[in-house]
């Protein structure tokens, strides 16, 4: 992977994040910072399965990737804001 694929796939996992967040219904509780960085490991894993299953390399801007990367997004939002609103420390 060269210099300018690891920079793509940074600046699309923002976006992944950033859709990821929108699809998950209700509050998020969760930091923005870590909404990316949940969406830069969606676009990886997206991608890693996607070349696994045979759909990755094919001509144009493909869409069942990206599904697949906004999907592993949404259920990493919805897992981690399930673990961060858990997160109660007792100041008493």
């Amino acid at each position: 992977m060269t210099i300018v694929g690891i920079l793509t796939a940074l600046i699309v996992g923002l976006i992944i994040g950033a859709l990821g967040r929108l699809v998950v219904p209700g509050r998020q509780n969760i930091p923005l910072w870590l909404t990316l960085v949940i969406g830069v490991g969606a676009a990886l894993l997206g991608t890693a399965i996607a070349r696994g299953l045979g759909y990755a390399e094919t001509a144009g801007f493909d869409w069942r990737e990206l599904l697949t990367q906004v999907v592993l997004a949404a259920i990493g939002v919805a897992l981690v804001t399930g673990f961060w609103g858990r997160r109660s420390v007792s100041r008493y």
